[in-house]
């Protein structure tokens, strides 16, 4: 540093090398509410996460209960096809009975024989679909599943009223985060209209100039420090703001056309759903009557074959047709259980169980 006299008498020290160290900081006085928008913006996009979470745990659960009735339905069908089975093989042991005694023909032994296997082969295409849609829900549920405890279906006969079901749409999940997407809309476009006001900020520095005296070699410092207010407003951007706030705009718009499609299609669904109950509630009362028909025919058929009135092929058809309304006696009542569980899964009332 080279020093210099002023007019005081006291010298001036330059130098052609100076280093500065020193602490800055900034405080925003006034954004334009853009922090406190973003913070609103933060505090509803945690909300949308918890209700994604909740209505992903609702499809998981209905999910597990489809598959459970699945496997359910086929267990029972299971069951029926081994008592069908085990009727076949005493049938054909008493015919291959009565054709040694010489009162039935060779050929009724070999019908009755390929019934028995063809209904042994059922059983195991049964058993090979058990396990696989075991392996999902497991899969699924992430443990074992080999034994699963059977369910109570009451089959009622169902009454709803769709408009009641309908108001309570305003109370789902679903139609919240509709309602959230269109809130946080309102944030976006609240704040691009901040870029229109003033931003005021806080500013201070404190620190120390280093230099060396050239004809010395000594060091000398100096102690610095500011405290300000800036103002900062920006007169032309050329149509930055206004943009923004117009694809804020059309944001909201879009998340208020998204609800209410969702709400369109939760009324259709769920006009679905009740008549999926109706219509298999329905096909409950007609199957079992029709199972029990069956069952008379099946007895009547065994009797007549018995006594040399009807051929056997008339006893295998009756004990099928038994077979098939049994089935769908089966299949009616887990398919009615179905519907209520995804009527349930509309209503987001899964997790209630």
């Amino acid at each position: 540093m080279t020093p210099n006299t002023i007019s005081s008498g006291q010298p001036i020290t330059t130098s052609d090398d100076i280093f500065s160290a020193g602490l800055s900081y900034s405080l925003p006085l006034f954004t334009g509410f853009a922090q406190t928008r973003d913070i609103e913006i933060n505090a509803l996009a945690s909300r949308m996460e918890e209700i994604k979470y909740s209505l992903t745990k609702e499809q998981l659960i209905y999910n597990i209960r489809t598959l459970y009735l699945a496997i359910l339905t086929q267990e029972e069908i299971l069951n029926a096809q081994k008592k069908q089975t085990d009727s076949l093989k005493k049938l054909s042991k008493q015919i291959a009975y009565e054709v040694k005694l010489g009162k039935k023909a060779q050929i009724d032994l070999l019908k009755s024989k390929s019934d028995f296997q063809a209904s042994k082969t059922k059983e195991a295409i049964l058993i090979s679909n058990i396990k696989t849609t075991k392996a999902t829900l497991s899969s699924l549920v992430g443990g074992d599943v080999s034994d699963l405890k059977p369910i109570m279906i009451a089959i009622k006969e169902p009454h709803y009223d769709l408009d009641a079901l309908y108001e309570r749409s305003a109370t789902l999940k679903k139609i919240q985060s509709q309602e959230l997407m269109i809130q946080k809309a309102e944030k976006m476009i609240a704040k691009s209209k901040s870029a229109n006001l003033p931003q005021l900020n806080l500013s201070s520095y404190y620190g120390k100039n280093y230099g060396q005296d050239i004809k010395s070699d000594d060091w000398d410092d100096e102690t610095l420090w500011q405290v300000g207010v800036n103002l900062k407003y920006n007169l032309l951007d050329f149509g930055k703001r206004d943009a923004s706030v117009q694809k804020a705009k059309i944001a909201k718009q879009q998340a208020m056309l998204a609800k209410d499609q969702t709400l369109l299609d939760l009324k259709k669904n769920l006009i679905e759903a009740i008549g999926n109950i109706e219509q298999s509630y329905a096909q409950f009362q007609g199957n079992t009557t029709q199972f029990a028909l069956s069952k008379k025919s099946e007895k009547i058929e065994k009797v007549r074959y018995e006594n040399g009135v009807a051929t056997l092929n008339d006893l295998l058809l009756a004990q099928s047709k038994m077979l098939l309304a049994k089935a769908k006696v089966i299949e009616s009542k887990y398919a009615y259980q179905k519907n209520i569980y995804y009527l349930d899964y509309l209503l987001e009332r899964s997790s209630e169980d």
